[in-house]
């Protein structure tokens, strides 16, 4: 399993040992946008869910805290998206995710592409008791990098996404609000125009009345060639 540590703003830290990992799809507020983006990657050959949100069993072992991605090949991106992580007592926890997923697999199935590559989680969290108030106010952006230069490719608020209680009542509901279990909540539309195929991914949570913001950022790494 994965041992994971966040440190909260009073420098206080939680230890998480990771149980399950359940990654959410389709999960933007308007369904009407979710029904467009099925559309489009329908297009592209991916094949849409049975039903929406959607949410994908991914290996517990996939939850990391690294600055570096090693892939398979130059068609993998990441996603910028938000990690609400259950830690002991039952403390909910909120966290920057970044979930690195295989393009060239998604096309075969979504749940596969999703256990091809790490969810990256930042080092820091903030208790969601402590900023649930104004989680629509939360930003949600990330930046690519392309031989040392950075572009903004996502940009946006949590109101664009299914909240964080709303996956509570699911992972309560089935008896997933546990110790150990971290949702990664799907994420928002990319800028069109940018190559999402880079060298480097960073994502930023920001809360704007607090002047706070968690961060996580990682290099992707080519792996070599296989022989045979």
């Amino acid at each position: 399993m994965a041992l994971l540590t966040f440190e909260l703003p009073d420098g206080s830290t939680r230890e998480v040992d990771v149980v399950q990992v359940l990654n959410a799809g389709y999960a933007g507020r308007s369904q009407d946008d979710v029904a467009a983006h099925v559309a489009e990657l329908a297009e592209l050959g991916v094949p849409g869910p049975s039903v929406t949100p959607a949410l994908y069993p991914v290996s517990p072992y996939l939850a990391q805290q690294t600055e570096r991605v090693a892939v398979q090949h130059g068609r993998t991106s990441g996603e910028a998206e938000w990690a609400l992580v259950v830690a002991e007592g039952g403390e909910l926890l909120l966290t920057a995710a970044c979930d690195h997923t295989d393009r060239e697999l998604e096309v075969h199935g979504v749940a596969w592409s999703k256990n091809a590559g790490p969810d990256v989680l930042a080092r820091r969290a903030w208790r969601l008791a402590d900023v649930e108030a104004r989680i629509d106010e939360i930003t949600l952006r990330a930046w690519v990098s392309h031989a040392g230069t950075e572009t903004e490719i996502q940009t946006g608020t949590l109101a664009e996404l299914l909240t964080p209680a709303y996956w509570v009542d699911v992972l309560r509901s089935r008896g997933d609000l546990i110790p150990g279990t971290v949702l990664i909540s799907g994420t928002i539309p990319m800028a069109s125009g940018v190559d999402q195929f880079a060298d480097g991914w960073r994502v930023e949570l920001g809360d704007p009345a607090a002047g706070d913001a968690i961060s996580l950022a990682y290099d992707v790494r080519p792996m070599p060639e296989p022989i045979g």
